[in-house]
């Protein structure tokens, strides 16, 4: 699990970029990030792209919901239903699978990714 303090931000897109209740995708150098735009929460989230399970660029086409008593929004990969928290990156279930996490703000229609 690694969650990224941000040490400068970057423009990653514009808020009408992503889909409602939906995730997106953008490149940052070599990087693929996915960004996730959790309308019924009103909150945003930002992973990494690539799943860790079968090295796959899918994350951002997975599907976003809440799991647990706490309801912590996740989301799961869309080709093999692997889990991760959109708050601390880690899988969801048994497995020692982690994903990372990037801090999001929204300013001005635009949003903004931290970036290490």
């Amino acid at each position: 699990m690694e969650t990224v303090i941000a040490t400068r931000w970057i423009m990653a897109c514009y808020v009408d970029d992503v889909p409602e209740n939906g995730g997106s995708c953008i490149k940052h150098g070599d990087e693929q990030i996915a960004i996730f735009n959790f309308t019924r929460r009103n909150e945003w989230y930002a992973t990494q792209n690539l799943c860790p399970h079968k090295q796959q660029m899918a994350i951002s086409r997975g599907m976003i919901g809440s799991t647990g008593e706490n309801c912590e929004p996740k989301v799961a990969c869309p080709f093999h239903k692997k889990t991760f928290s959109l708050l601390s990156g880690e899988c969801i279930g048994d497995e020692d699978l982690s994903i990372k996490t990037y801090p999001v703000k929204i300013t001005d229609g635009k949003v903004f990714i931290g970036i290490a």
